[in-house]
C-alpha cells in the first residue's frame, strides 16, 4: 500500500469503536449473567478473535448488525473444546487468561506468529501467585495451557504501569477467595474498573503513594447490561495527525473517547502548537466523548514527560510522524513498553523514519525525532517501510506519506484490519491518496 501527497484533507468522520473497551465489553458480558447488548463495537480482527473466544468459553456471541452485538453470559466460563486462537490480540489473550484463571478448567491459548513471540510473564506472575498454573514455551510465550480455579487473594503492586496486567488481575479476582487489590505506580487506563461497575460490581479506587490502589472485594457477581462503545482515540489519531501535517487541511473526528487517562496524545499535540478544538462534549456509557477538529499547524518539538506514557502508549508511532514535521527535536522517554507490543515499535519507527530522511536517535526506552529546521519543513519520504505485520507502524507511515515529498509504501497493510478495518476508505473519503 502506498501513500502520496495529494493536497488538503477535509471532512467529518467517526472513529471506529475503542479497541480496549470493545475487548472488555465482550469479556465482561460473557462473565455476567444475562444479556449484554453492545453498540459501536470495533469489528477489527483482534476484537472478533475475542468474540470467538467468548463463544469457545460457553457464552452466546451474536452479531446483530454493524457494530451491534448481543452477548448472552452464563455467569462464568466453561472449558473450551479446542485451542483458543487469539490471532494478533495481545490485549484479548492477556485479559481472557485472567478471566479464565478463576474457573476450574484447562484452556490452551495460541495466536499468530507475532503474538506467539510476545512475552506473557507479566500477566502470568500475579496469576501464579493467586494459584493458577500453566505450561508454556520459554519466556512465557504461547502456545500456553492454563489450569485455573482455586484462586486466593492477592495484593499486587505492578512493577510498571500496565492496564493489561491490572485488568487480568481484576478479572481473575472476580473468582478469587478474598478478592484482590492492585497497586499501580502511575494511573493507567481505567476502562476495566468503570465497566465492572457498569455490570454491577463494587470497585474501590483511591490515591496511594503517588499512584492508585484498586480493590475488588470478594463475592462479586456481574449482571448483563447495555454498552455503547465510544470512538477509539488511538484510531482517531491517524486522521487528526494527517490534518495537522498536510497544508490546508481541516478534519473533524466525531465521538472520540476523552477519558482523562487516554488523551495524552491530544495534550502533547497541544503543547507542540497543534490547532485542535473539542466540541459537543457529552457522556456515553459512563465515558466522556466529544468531536475533535484538527487544522493544519506549524508544530514545534517538545519533551514528552515519561509519566504521560500510560495515557498514550499506542499513540507514540503516530506522534513520531507529527514530530518529523515539527521544528526541532521531540524527545519521547519512558516508552520501553513499545518494544514488547505487536513489534518493537521503537526500532521500527526509528528505521522507517530514517529511511524517509528523518534524523532519529533511539535508546533502550526512548526515541528522539529531530524534526525539521527553520525554513525547511519537508520530509523526503520515498521509502518502502518494513512493518513486521504491525498495524500501527503501517498506518503511521502511510500518514507520513500523505505529506512527504515522495510516496511512502508499507509492506504488510493487511494487518491494519486488526484495529482499524475501515482505515483506507475513511482516509480516501477525506481526500487522501492511498493506493492498494
Amino acid at each position: 500500500m502506498t501513500a502520496s501527497h495529494a493536497g488538503a484533507l477535509t471532512g467529518r468522520v467517526r472513529a471506529p469503536g475503542d479497541k480496549s473497551i470493545s475487548h472488555r465489553a465482550l469479556i465482561l458480558g460473557a462473565l455476567a449473567t444475562g444479556v449484554t447488548e453492545v453498540e459501536g463495537l470495533l469489528e477489527g480482527e483482534d476484537v472478533k478473535r475475542t468474540a470467538a473466544a467468548m463463544a469457545a468459553f460457553g457464552a452466546g456471541a451474536e452479531r446483530l448488525g454493524e457494530g451491534r452485538w448481543r452477548i448472552e453470559g452464563r455467569g462464568g466460563f466453561t472449558e473450551p473444546a479446542d485451542i483458543v486462537d487469539c490471532g494478533n490480540a495481545g490485549t484479548g489473550v492477556r485479559l481472557i487468561m485472567g478471566a479464565a484463571a478463576g474457573f476450574e478448567l484447562s484452556a490452551t491459548f495460541t495466536g499468530d506468529a507475532s503474538l506467539r513471540g510476545r512475552p506473557m510473564n507479566r500477566v502470568l506472575k500475579p496469576l501464579g501467585e493467586m494459584g493458577a498454573r500453566w505450561i508454556c514455551r520459554a519466556g512465557g510465550r504461547l502456545p500456553l495451557t492454563l489450569q485455573g480455579g482455586g484462586l486466593k487473594h492477592i495484593a499486587y503492586r505492578l512493577p510498571e504501569p500496565s492496564a493489561q496486567v491490572k485488568s487480568a488481575v481484576l478479572l481473575a479476582g472476580l473468582n478469587a477467595a478474598g478478592g484482590v487489590e492492585v497497586m499501580e505506580p502511575e494511573a493507567t487506563r481505567d476502562h476495566t474498573e468503570r465497566m465492572l461497575r457498569g455490570f454491577g460490581a463494587e470497585v474501590l479506587v483511591e490515591e496511594a503513594d503517588g499512584g492508585r490502589r484498586i480493590v475488588l472485594p470478594p463475592g462479586q457477581r456481574l449482571t448483563g447490561t447495555n454498552i455503547r462503545v465510544p470512538g477509539d482515540p488511538s484510531s482517531a489519531a491517524f486522521p487528526l495527525v494527517a490534518a495537522l501535517i498536510t497544508p490546508g487541511s481541516q478534519v473533524t473526528v466525531e465521538g472520540v473517547l476523552l477519558n482523562p487517562l487516554r488523551i495524552g496524545l491530544l495534550d502533547t499535540l497541544g503543547e507542540m502548537g497543534a490547532d485542535l478544538s473539542v466540541a459537543n462534549v457529552r457522556e456515553e456509557g459512563g465515558e466522556l466523548v466529544g468531536d475533535v477538529t484538527a487544522r493544519h499547524s506549524e508544530l514545534v518539538g517538545v519533551e514528552v514527560p515519561p509519566e504521560r506514557a500510560p495515557s498514550m502508549i499506542d499513540e507514540y508511532p503516530i506522534l513520531a510522524v507529527a514530530a518529523a514535521f515539527a521544528e526541532g527535536p521531540t524527545a519521547m522517554r519512558g516508552i520501553g513498553e513499545m518494544r514488547v507490543k505487536e513489534s518493537d515499535r521503537i526500532a521500527l519507527m526509528a528505521a522507517g523514519l530514517a529511511a524517509c530522511g528523518v534524523a532519529v536517535e533511539e535508546g533502550p526506552d526512548s526515541l528522539t525525532v529531530m524534526g525539521t529546521v527553520r525554513g525547511n519543513h519537508g520530509v523526503a519520504g520515498g521509502a518502502r517501510v518494513t512493518t513486521h505485520g504491525d498495524h500501527r507502524i503501517a498506518m503511521s507511515h502511510l500518514i507520513l506519506g500523505l505529506a512527504a515529498g515522495a510516496p511512502v509504501a508499507v509492506d504488510e497493510p493487511g494487518m491494519i484490519a486488526t484495529s482499524f478495518p475501515g482505515f483506507l476508505a475513511l482516509m480516501r473519503g477525506l481526500g487522501a491518496e492511498i493506493s492498494a
